[in-house]
């Protein structure tokens, strides 16, 4: 019966429209309820308040006299139609305030209530301590009544002013308010109940149609399509259902081909994936897999042999998904990551392993720990130097020569200035790593910027008496990019040249054009690179002589950042063949630079 969408339907209505006035009748009567009390609190406050010093003072004036009662009755008499005095529901009363036993008011004693209130004992203490300010007026939302004590002392007398209201009027209030609510609820109800039939047969109607075509779609029938009566949300939904059943007959056609292009992705997929049975046995192995593992994997083979030794098979067969255990085995010379999982909770299921070559990731650790290592030592040498001087000195005590002294000196600012270079050469990589090295790119002649260089080399080549000889630089072209950031590069590639070629050795820069590049080459006939470290050249910190490197003051990082400004801009940097002693160093640079960002 409540399975029917009329009968849902119904019930819903009903159940707003009754809990509408049930929340409708509740509010109303707390407000009518807290309004009347409000209201009497308010007009006790205008008369006996803290504004009201003078009407209170007559009152303790009056009650200084031998027949007080009836006096403060008068004066009451006056304010009544302030304090809302009915002599129905509400009516004042003066009480002895010591006992609280009934004087005068304007109804007779049996209106009081047969026990004290709060507010009439509050107001009672209050006399006895002989505090006129304590007054009973404590608001109780609850209570069948509302009611203020006030005590008035006068003389050796004392009295308790008490206004009582039965609520009389607030009970019948509301008892009007919950037969008109009863009322409407009664009709409102009745006019649920008709419009949610209305409403129902409105609704349910359409969806009935609609699962008579869902029945035929189920049963393989695309093409009846069901009639749009209208335009609103039904509407809509018969039309869109129309349109679903013209596309899920496509859909079901492209379910297979999806298939296909899954077969084909895991089949050409980098990651290797190796599928085996409840048995333990190979059902399906990608390329990829075969290459990591570096054997063939048949369907002869089984789990126990190619990963029996990571975990067992009947472990991975009960873990419950989405759980999955991973190692790292080596296969070669290379390391894989091995994730393993079983693809199916059903009794013939099997485990699914996928394998991904980390050989890389773990090279690219190995270099960060000897960078690390590396900075380490670099920084550790200056400054040890530079402790031991600097300790020498203090401990001389000024025994030492002054010349010796200065040399001393000259030392540890020049291990200072080496540990300033390579902490500089630090920020610089850095920057160039985060792409926070912004490229100041303009349109300058590459020839201009290569005499440039070769002039600022010129002195120090003399100096270690090399011969530097510059090959012709016409037909260069114009070339975009940070002028000042490659002549570093090439200013890196010339002193180099220069620091690392033996005295009276030749140095020559060649360069020239190409459709779309420039390049240039520093050939020198120097103590040149072994064929293992060409590789690593350009690495950070590395050397190829260490010791000479670090005489000649170098940081092992210059090449470092000359290849990150150099990739910036789009080009290369590399050794090249050289015949004979020394090294030949290229440097390639695209013309144009439409696509290098200045600013990462």
């Amino acid at each position: 019966m409540f399975r029917s969408l009329h009968m849902k339907l119904t019930l819903i209505l009903l159940l707003l429209i009754t809990s509408l006035m049930a929340v409708v009748g509740a509010f109303l009567t707390i407000n009518v309820s807290g309004f009347f009390n409000d209201t009497f609190y308010q007009q006790i406050n205008s008369v006996f308040g803290a504004d009201q010093r003078e009407f209170v003072t007559s009152l303790r004036g009056e009650a200084g006299q031998e027949d007080g009662a009836v006096r403060i009755q008068e004066l009451l008499e006056l304010t009544a139609g302030k304090l809302g005095i009915d002599y129905r529901t509400r009516n004042y009363f003066v009480l002895d305030g010591e006992t609280g036993a009934y004087l005068t008011g304007s109804a007779d004693e049996s209106a009081l209530p047969r026990e004290q209130s709060p507010n009439l004992l509050t107001a009672r203490n209050a006399v006895l301590r002989g505090d006129e300010t304590a007054v009973g007026d404590a608001s109780d939302v609850t209570a069948d009544y509302m009611d203020a004590a006030i005590p008035i002392l006068g003389g050796d007398n004392a009295f308790i002013i008490y206004i009582l209201d039965t609520r009389d009027t607030v009970s019948g209030l509301n008892s009007q308010l919950f037969v008109i609510i009863m009322q409407s609820l009664v009709i409102g109800l009745l006019i649920s109940v008709l419009l949610s039939f209305l409403l129902s047969k409105t609704m349910v109607d359409p969806i009935e149609k609609l699962t008579a075509g869902a029945e035929k779609v189920a049963a393989g029938d695309f093409d009846s399509a069901l009639p749009v009566e209208s335009t609103d949300e039904i509407g809509v939904l018969t039309g869109t259902f129309n349109e679903m059943a013209g596309v899920l007959q496509s859909t079901l056609a492209a379910v297979e081909n999806e298939r296909n292009k899954l077969d084909t992705l895991f089949l050409h997929m980098t990651d290797g994936v190796v599928a085996f049975d409840h048995d333990g046995a190979v059902i399906h192995c990608n390329p990829a897999a075969n290459s990591m593992l570096q054997r063939p994997v048949t369907e002869d083979c089984s789990y126990e042999e190619l990963f029996g030794g990571l975990f067992p098979f009947w472990e991975m067969l009960t873990l419950q998904r989405p759980n999955f255990a991973e190692a790292e085995m080596l296969a070669g010379e290379k390391t894989l990551e091995v994730y393993l999982a079983p693809f199916s909770d059903q009794e013939r299921g099997g485990v699914l392993i996928v394998l991904h070559d980390v050989t890389e990731q773990h090279r690219n650790e190995e270099r960060r720990k000897e960078f690390v290592a590396n900075v380490s030592h670099e920084l550790r040498t200056p400054l040890t130097n530079v402790r031991s001087y600097a300790e020498t000195l203090r401990d001389a005590n000024g025994d030492i020569p002054l010349d010796m002294a200065n040399n001393f000196l000259d030392i540890i600012i020049t291990e200072t200035d080496r540990m300033t270079h390579i902490v500089q050469d630090l920020l610089t990589l850095s920057r160039l790593d985060r792409g926070s090295a912004e490229l100041v790119l303009s349109r300058f002649p590459f020839a201009e910027a290569i005499e440039s260089v070769v002039r600022s080399s010129a002195l120090s080549a003399r100096q270690h008496g090399h011969t530097l000889v510059c090959g012709t630089l016409e037909h260069l072209p114009l070339i975009t990019g940070d002028r000042s950031r490659l002549e570093q590069v090439m200013m890196n590639i010339l002193g180099n040249a220069i620091k690392y070629t033996p005295t009276g050795g030749d140095i020559r820069v060649t360069a020239g054009a190409e459709e779309e590049t420039v390049w240039l080459e520093v050939w020198d006939n120097g103590i040149g690179i072994p064929e293992k470290d060409r590789e690593r050249i350009f690495d950070r910190f590395y050397r190829v002589d260490k010791a000479r490197s670090r005489e000649s003051g170098g940081t092992g990082l210059g090449l470092s950042i000359a290849r990150e400004i150099v990739q910036r801009h789009q080009g290369t940097i590399a050794i090249v063949p050289h015949e004979g002693p020394g090294t030949t160093v290229r440097l390639v640079l695209p013309i144009a630079q439409e696509r290098v960002k200045s600013a990462e």
